[in-house]
């Protein structure tokens, strides 16, 4: 986004900071202060900032939002195909084209019904953002290979590239983990793909007998946050472990992230997984929480309201209710700070926004946006 797009946001944001919705309710916690600037939302997933001031929100039943600058809600997005709303799935994640000014792309993840279950798809389209919003061209561009998923364990997160490839996280379906290990199917992979979904001839399994091209990654157990980290333009994940082990990975070209052969967790019974935390030719995260926290969401702080803050990692969580802040080091944590607890809220996702507060989904029934910054 350009500087003069940005102040566009910024004040176009401040002016939609006076609807009622944000002005009305406001908590300050601590140093912050945090505004709802939409509510009635059915499990918010996945967040992403038009040109225009407007967001783009995607809600699990299936069903795609605009929000103006007011903090109201569109009517549901036409075009936006079935999704699979069982247990965890359905629509998941949304991303903006990099070149979205110019050619109106998005693309969105989420759990495409099959027969017996569903599968982790991504799809392009074109958003006609216009007073009947709708999709137009839609494209299926990946569908993960491998066995079905009854209600669990998605993954579905997406990065796009500065070289316009773009990242998808998939999970294991909860009860075929050891298919994360299996390089035949998606399962638990993080998957590279271009915008017309073709493998980039660069990707690590190309010609691989018995690998699927489109895998970068593997050995992952179910990644809902994903990021670009500006210092190093490195790709970032977290992703859930069982009783333990949630972690967080910068996923390197072939490498085995280890699940469910290695863990720092348990299993829900309390039972071992796997032979332990190591073995020789699989990877340790750079850094992991037990107890579980369930992270959803990820994003690296660029804004200027917390000066302090920039460069900072924040992750969402889930069980956790409560937004983490991570202090880095290069590619080390050296502080964890929990922010938010008060508000009970499970975070589901985090943003990092071009007004310079961070931008929160609360996952429930009634979930709100959430806008922080300081209390001042």
């Amino acid at each position: 986004m350009s500087l003069r797009s940005a102040l566009v946001w910024l004040v176009s944001g401040l002016v939609g900071s006076g609807s009622a919705a944000a002005q009305t309710d406001r908590t300050v916690i601590g140093r912050l202060a945090v505004e709802t600037f939409a509510r009635g939302l059915d499990h918010p997933w996945g967040l992403a900032f038009l040109p225009d001031g407007r967001l783009l929100v995607t809600e699990r039943p299936g069903r795609m939002r605009l929000v103006d600058r007011a903090g109201r809600l569109s009517a549901p997005i036409a075009g936006v195909p079935k999704v699979f709303a069982t247990g965890q799935g359905g629509l998941l994640d949304v991303a903006l084209d990099r070149e979205f000014a110019r050619n109106d792309t998005i693309y969105f993840c989420y759990a495409e019904p099959a027969e017996g279950g569903g599968r982790t798809s991504m799809a392009r389209a074109r958003l006609m953002a216009e007073a009947q919003p709708r999709l137009e061209d839609l494209t299926v561009i990946f569908r993960q290979q491998g066995p079905l998923s009854r209600s669990n364990h998605w993954g579905c997160r997406i990065v796009q590239m500065p070289d316009g490839t773009l990242f998808l996280t998939t999970g294991d379906h909860f009860t075929f983990r050891d298919e994360a290990q299996n390089l035949g199917n998606h399962l638990g992979k993080i998957i590279r793909i271009r915008p017309d979904g073709s493998a980039p001839p660069d990707n690590p399994f190309i010609g691989r007998a018995g690998a699927r091209p489109e895998i970068w990654s593997f050995g992952h157990r179910n990644a809902q946050g994903a990021a670009i980290n500006p210092a190093s333009e490195k790709y970032w994940i977290h992703e859930h472990g069982a009783r333990g082990g949630d972690e967080i990975n910068i996923p390197q070209a072939g490498k085995n992230y280890g699940w469910p052969v290695i863990t720092w967790g348990v299993d829900y019974s309390g039972a071992k997984i796997g032979i332990g935390t190591h073995k020789a030719g699989m990877e340790q995260p750079i850094y992991y929480w037990n107890p579980s926290i369930a992270p959803s969401g990820m994003a690296f702080y660029t804004g200027d309201l917390f000066p302090g803050w920039r460069g900072n990692l924040f992750v969402g969580a889930l069980a956790g209710r409560m937004l983490v802040r991570l202090e880095l080091d290069g590619e080390k944590v050296v502080r964890e700070e929990r922010l938010l607890r008060e508000l009970g809220e499970r975070i589901r996702d985090v943003r990092s926004g071009p007004d310079g507060a961070l931008w929160l989904l609360t996952d429930s029934g009634n979930g709100h946006i959430l806008r922080v910054k300081p209390a001042r």
